[in-house]
């Protein structure tokens, strides 16, 4: 679902960066740096969603060949955080992973220093496929 729908937006009015698994590495990081140093965004939003693809492949520890396995790799700590927990294993994950990628650009140097003066925000969110419901989680 094109996060332009879910939010009501029109083309252009949000930046976004789509990685499957809502995993960060350098390029990810370097776009959302962009945004908010050269854009000026002002929220940053982790958008995990309900039945990801991204995350069953993780949770079914199966052999991937080519980049597959950074994937899995990836989102691997969301999982072992949540494995014990009542309700839906992938779901769950996909929350956990969405608020721990959030933790991470916390501590970004570009983005604290906006984060510290008030100039943006992080939040991480899950987004219900069935519902059309975005819940905020932290």
């Amino acid at each position: 679902m094109p996060p332009e729908l879910i939010f009501d937006q029109g083309l252009g009015d949000l930046f976004v960066v789509r990685v499957a698994g809502n995993i960060l590495d350098d390029v990810v990081l370097g776009s959302i740096e962009y945004a908010a140093s050269h854009l000026r965004t002002s929220l940053v939003m982790i958008l995990g969603h309900s039945r990801c693809g991204a995350i069953e492949a993780a949770a079914a520890r199966g052999s991937m060949g080519g980049h597959l396995p950074c994937l899995t790799e990836a989102i691997q700590p969301s999982l072992d955080e949540v494995k014990d927990k009542p309700g839906n294993l992938i779901n769950n994950a996909a929350k956990a992973n969405a608020k721990i990628i959030g933790q991470k650009l916390l501590s970004e140097p570009i983005l604290a220093a906006r984060l510290n003066t008030g100039k943006l925000s992080v939040v991480a969110a899950f987004y219900d496929l069935d519902t059309g419901v975005v819940e905020v989680i932290s």
